[in-house]
Parts: structure tokens; C-alpha cells; sequence
């Protein structure tokens, strides 16, 4: 069986390159639009059915395929926080997280030809106060541009955390230990792959 990750994202990428699995990346896109008072739960849950869809279908649906793929969104209360569209609304963005709570979700997706499973994880931030002053210096930096929430926990923008309940690389894009129990029901084990020299 042959691993694809239909994914753009780089982070998800160094984060199942350190299983050192062989795995090839796919550049799938889809429609991310939320429809018309669709649950957050459902929409990141649907956006990765659809990606790991899209990617077999690239695939022409070989047999031998397995694609995974991923979704992650910023939930404050009952605001999905996207990916900001401008350095304004990620400034923005940033001073509604400070002092607060929020919940990143993603969802993943494995799909087969003829099968698909997809499960969610939720992971709770907490953000310390953040300083006027700091909300700029972020700015400044440019990471916040292409990250759901606006900021990076991986990056500069983790300065900001004070704590978190659950996955930390749930938040970064890919909660690894369920993937990696997700992929080894499928049939794909990284130490075995790695002992047998593949």
C-alpha cells in the first residue's frame, strides 16, 4: 500500500516526515467554503473527506492507495476563526485571542478505494494577555498571513500560549498519535516499515 498526503500545508508535511514513512504529497484543492449554519464539528470534518477524496481521485483511484488528508480550524466560543485575509484582521484576531480560551479542531481523513474514515480531535489554547505593543511586533513577522486563528504555535506565535489541554501537533496541523493508530489499523506501521528497510 502506498501513503499519500493530499495536503499543501508544510507543517503537515515535516510533521509525517518524521516517521520517516514514505509518502508522497499531493496539491489537491477543493472548495473550503462553510455552508449555511453547517456545525464547525461537521464543516472541518467534511473539508477533510473532501481533500482525501479529491486526492484519489488525482489517483484515478488506485488500489494500492491510501491518501490522508486534513483540515484545521481556530474556534473561539462560537467564532471560526479562519485564516486571515490581510495583516488587519490577523491583528484583529490576535486581540480577541489574548487573555482567552479557544479550541483548534482538525479533522483527518484516510481513504482508500473503497473505504474512508474520519475522525476529529479537539485540542483547548490558552492565551496569556497580549500586549498592544506585541500585537504589532507580530504583524511585523508575516507568519500569522496563511495560519487558521493567525498565529503559529510552532513558530513566534506560541510566545503567546501560556498552556494547552490535549495534542500539540493537533494545533500545529496533524495530531500524530492518532494518526499514526489511525494508520496502523490501516495497515501501516512506521517501525515495521522502518525495520524492514522500506
Amino acid at each position: 500500500m502506498n501513503l499519500y498526503l493530499a495536503s499543501t500545508s508544510p507543517r503537515r508535511r515535516d510533521l509525517l516526515a518524521q516517521l520517516n514513512m514514505p509518502f508522497t504529497a499531493l496539491d489537491v484543492a477543493i472548495d473550503e467554503s462553510r455552508r449555511a449554519q453547517e456545525p464547525v464539528a461537521n464543516y472541518v470534518e467534511r473539508m477533510a473527506k473532501e481533500k482525501a477524496e479529491a486526492g484519489l481521485a488525482m489517483l484515478d483511484g488506485a488500489a494500492s492507495a491510501l491518501v490522508l488528508a486534513a483540515d484545521t480550524i481556530v474556534v473561539l466560543e462560537d467564532e471560526l476563526l479562519e485564516k486571515p485575509a490581510s495583516a488587519e484582521q490577523a491583528a484583529a484576531m490576535l486581540r480577541k485571542l489574548s487573555g482567552r480560551s479557544h479550541v483548534v479542531m482538525t479533522a483527518f481523513a484516510l481513504k482508500t478505494s473503497d473505504c474512508i474514515r474520519v475522525q476529529r480531535v479537539s485540542t483547548t489554547v490558552f492565551f496569556r494577555n497580549v500586549l498592544e505593543r506585541e500585537v504589532a511586533w507580530y504583524g511585523q513577522t508575516g507568519e500569522q498571513l496563511d495560519k487558521a486563528g493567525g498565529y503559529a504555535i510552532q513558530g513566534k506565535g506560541g510566545l503567546f500560549v501560556s498552556s494547552i489541554a490535549g495534542s500539540y501537533t493537533n494545533v500545529v496541523g496533524l495530531p500524530m498519535t492518532e494518526v499514526v493508530m489511525a494508520l496502523r489499523e490501516a495497515g501501516l506501521d512506521f517501525v515495521t516499515l522502518q525495520d524492514s528497510g522500506v
